[in-house]
């Protein structure tokens, strides 16, 4: 069934499937923007990014700052982009996180219940594995990223926050999640001291470090607050050693301010690259098995050189009987289509980004690339 609405719905054009869709929910009509991966067949489970957008934003602002779509077609895992309840004297859009923030928490909205029906949804429709299911978000969506991990920690593996804090009185987690939190130190309407900062919401933030000691308690963590980095640019510090092997990773910028690090926020690091990266070392069956076995996969088709000025080599482990390699732009175009080739020759093509997917016998890599002179 997976399949065929894969087919029906997605090829109707150039390959990118984005549906933005809505589902009944206690009295709201809840809405949400689905984008599938460019490698998405329907045959294989993978990865689930939940991403959360701040106060008064929605599905597709959050998905530009983000730049998650992006990534999702790179690295082959489905984004949705749920959206909060609109209300107030302002008629903007919120989240329930706890005393956090503004229609949806002073209406105690169930936000918590409506991810939960959700996931149900998604997983009738789209091929996702439900070990490897992570939630995201940028202010009042990061809020809500923890507190999905407080209550929804059975389905969520591991969390994202970026420039938020913590507005939950009881945080009982029924597992240990993994966590990396990234924030500047320039954030005025989050202050990473805590407080109540500049934003419109007027609400306390506990600070970020007594955030961090609340969840290396609920990890059972032993290493704690081990600096790695502090320099001039942003400070990265771990607690490690938790129960399942949970880590804690908190990244701190000096630039930035109140937004999404790598995009439009700070130049020194990159939120969505670190947050999948850690992502793919955490599963929710309290082990990592299915992570690496889905990176052991991955690691057997290589796609090189990138950048690269024409030429591309596909190199597998592998002993294909079936090889095909599609090539889209930027926008999801398909441009190229070659079968059983390992040299590929793009010189053809205009200096930009590409997306490459490569499929050797049901096995599918997808890569960015970059072609330049």
């Amino acid at each position: 069934m997976k399949r065929y609405l894969y087919i029906v719905l997605i090829f109707i054009s150039n390959g990118i499937f984005a549906q933005y869709d809505s589902i009944p929910f206690e009295g709201y009509n809840r809405t949400y923007h689905v984008h599938l991966p460019i490698a998405y067949t329907g045959d294989t489970d993978i990865p689930l990014v939940i991403a959360m957008h701040g106060g008064s934003g929605n599905a597709y602002t959050m998905e530009y700052i983000s730049e998650l779509s992006i990534k999702a077609d790179a690295e082959n895992f489905i984004v949705v982009y749920p959206e909060g309840i609109k209300g107030g004297f302002f008629n903007i859009s919120s989240w329930n996180a706890g005393w956090c923030c503004g229609y949806a928490s002073s209406s105690n909205v169930n936000d918590v219940g409506f991810i939960d029906v959700l996931l149900d949804t998604l997983l009738s429709q789209y091929a996702i594995d439900t070990n490897r299911i992570y939630a995201t978000g940028m202010s009042n969506g990061g809020f809500m990223a923890y507190r999905l991990a407080c209550e929804l920690s059975n389905r969520i593996a591991a969390i994202a926050p970026v420039e938020c804090s913590m507005t939950m009185t009881n945080c009982m987690p029924h597992r240990p999640v993994p966590l990396i939190h990234f924030h500047s130190y320039l954030d005025t309407n989050i202050p990473y001291d805590g407080g109540i900062g500049s934003g419109p919401s007027n609400h306390y933030n506990p600070p970020l470090d007594s955030i961090m000691n609340v969840w290396a308690a609920n990890d059972s963590c032993n290493t704690l607050n081990d600096t790695i980095i502090n320099n001039s640019q942003y400070t990265f510090i771990k607690w490690t050693d938790c129960n399942c092997g949970t880590e804690i990773h908190y990244y701190i910028t000096e630039d930035g301010g109140h937004s999404w690090p790598g995009v439009d926020g700070s130049a020194y690091i990159n939120a969505t690259d670190l947050m999948w990266e850690f992502f793919q070392q955490h599963s929710l069956d309290c082990n990592s098995s299915s992570v690496n076995e889905a990176l052991s996969i991955k690691n057997r088709i290589a796609i090189f050189p990138n950048p690269t000025s024409g030429q591309l080599v596909i190199s597998s482990v592998l002993s294909p009987k079936e090889l095909e390699v599609l090539v889209y732009d930027i926008r999801g175009q398909k441009i190229m289509s070659v079968n059983n080739q390992t040299e590929i020759n793009i010189s053809h093509l205009k200096n930009g980004t590409y997306f490459v997917i490569v499929n050797i016998s049901g096995i599918i890599e997808a890569k960015k690339i970059l072609k330049i002179e």
